[in-house]
């Protein structure tokens, strides 16, 4: 009985380090999150009485991994319960069955630095997890640094993944030390390498900071004006009449937008109303922007989300994610960011959809289910997307912006593509109010930092309620607006048109690791097998 209390003990103890290094600037915690339940998993596999060891090993991991879910994402459940529910359940599930492929590998090779898979096994998780219909990556280790941005200046030519692998390896570090030394004295040599591994990345995190010069003193500016227009998502923004949401715009901007002003960032879905954008430049909701705004300021451009449509003429065009109208026709609905000028609008659809809510996951099996999805206003069902990134440009002034909407800006390797198309500048749109005054929209927050320092992009950042800020290439963030607050930030955004090692490579530690982890899994069959 002893026994198993204490590895009960080690399961919550590793679960609450994890979830204590996202909250209080507690990063350095993490280095030690992994260490009780590595102890577990080595006290599991080496005890020859124990029945049922690997079932054992996963109840364990599940017990770990979902508390580590639901503490540090608890805020889902002001979304949706259910949908919360599932997403603990079923991403704690997956991550449990990816530490058991760990240990039965571990076990299968039987030597002392088989430990060590971990880190391939796990990177390559983490980045397949990016990759399909049933992404939930906000709990990708990396992002854990996003509280402390400092200490990954790196991260430009590593990006998250290298974050992970360094927390992976210091946790493994210490439990090889743990395991290999009854006693261990302060200043002794192994607390030295302990203490090395963690001191020394952000001494060159440090450097780089003090090497580089900043934007501001080399680069072109455009001056930004940001809106935050603090309209209720849940009880008024899709429930009211958007021109009168749009007549509040107009009196948040009396006297605030000049003949210098650039750019007017405006948030995620800001235009409630469908558009259809096979007639987007006739609309009324665009003509009401060039009337009472641009017509005064011909040079300005708005960037503001929208809900759009696509008719398609015949079946043979439409998409696995097209609805089909009364008429029999079919169409496809997008959440759109719009760049409006004098001339044109140019359009960007949001292609990292949040599952069970703006789509339903495998659509060309679970289509029947949509109707389903969470609702959390404005457009329900699953929405179309587009295959390739696009950016909103102003040739004019050789601006290119990168328009991430929302739940994009967690994808690492997916923001590097907007950059490798020459975007000089990152705009996010988002609406932050659906978790209420919760750690989610601080976390959602701080995660664009790490796209800052990934790309040396300096970031507008607009949200409908939330915190709206400026963040510049090392992600440090100036102007934030204080939640559930109606407001209006600006600041010149300094643009940068050279790439940094990872958004010129993109995510090769995980590539590497994939290749790593396929490897080690072949290693191991062959293994049982020839035994």
């Amino acid at each position: 009985m002893r026994f198993k209390l204490n590895l009960f003990f080690l399961s919550i103890f590793s679960a609450l380090i994890l979830s204590l290094a996202w909250y209080w600037h507690l990063t350095i915690v993490i280095f030690f999150a992994f260490v009780p339940f590595l102890l577990l998993e080595d006290t599991i596999s080496n005890s020859g009485q124990m029945a049922k060891r690997n079932l054992k090993l996963w109840a364990y991991a599940y017990l770990t991994f979902f508390i580590w879910n639901v503490l540090v994402t608890w805020w889902v459940v002001y979304a949706s319960f259910s949908g919360a529910c599932m997403a603990f359940f079923a991403n704690s599930l997956l991550m449990s069955c990816v530490f058991l492929i760990f240990s039965l590998i571990k076990k299968r090779i039987a030597r002392p630095w088989a430990v060590w898979t971990l880190i391939p096994v796990w990177i390559a998780w983490e980045h397949i997890h990016t990759l399909w219909d049933i992404s939930w990556t906000w709990l990708t280790l990396g992002n854990v640094f996003a509280f402390n941005h400092n200490w990954v200046q790196w991260y430009e030519f590593t990006g998250t993944s290298g974050g992970t692998l360094w927390i992976l390896a210091v946790n493994i570090l210490i439990f090889q030390i743990l395991r290999n030394n009854a006693s261990l004295k302060f200043f002794s040599k192994p607390v030295l390498k302990i203490a090395a591994s963690i001191i020394l990345p952000i001494l060159v995190s440090y450097s780089i900071v003090a090497l580089r010069t900043p934007l501001y003193k080399t680069a072109k500016k455009i001056n930004t004006l940001i809106v935050q227009p603090n309209i209720d998502p849940y009880n008024d923004k899709f429930d009211s009449d958007y021109q009168l949401q749009f007549f509040k715009l107009l009196s948040i901007l009396k006297n605030k937008i000049k003949s210098t002003t650039d750019y007017l960032v405006l948030p995620e879905t800001f235009i409630v109303d469908y558009i259809d954008e096979q007639s987007i430049n006739q609309c009324h909701q665009i003509q009401w922007f060039r009337d009472s705004l641009i017509n005064k300021f011909p040079n300005l451009k708005i960037i503001a989300g929208a809900n759009t449509f696509k008719n398609y003429a015949i079946e043979a065009e439409a998409t696995s994610t097209a609805r089909k109208d009364n008429q029999g026709g079919f169409y496809d609905v997008y959440n759109t960011a719009l760049q409006i000028d004098k001339n044109r609008v140019e359009i960007y659809h949001k292609s990292k959809l949040v599952p069970g809510v703006e789509k339903m996951p495998f659509p060309f099996l679970l289509k029947p289910l949509e109707k389903f999805a969470i609702n959390l206003g404005g457009t329900i069902g699953s929405l179309g997307i587009q295959d390739n990134r696009t950016n909103l440009t102003d040739n004019t002034h050789l601006v290119s912006v990168a328009p991430v909407v929302c739940y994009e800006s967690v994808y690492a390797d997916f923001v590097t593509e907007y950059v490798r198309k020459k975007a000089n500048v990152i705009f996010i749109i988002t609406n932050d109010g659906w978790w209420d005054n919760t750690p989610g929209y601080l976390q959602h927050l701080n995660y664009a930092r790490l796209r800052a320092i990934e790309n040396r992009r300096q970031i507008a950042r607009c949200a409908n309620t939330g915190i709206s800020c400026f963040i510049d290439e090392f992600g440090t963030i100036s102007k934030p607006t204080d939640w559930w607050k109606e407001a209006t930030i600006e600041k010149d955004v300094y643009l940068n048109s050279n790439l940094t090692f990872f958004s010129r490579f993109g995510d090769l530690i995980s590539y590497a690791c994939l290749i790593i982890a396929g490897l080690l899994i072949l290693m191991a069959l062959f293994l049982k097998l020839k035994k």
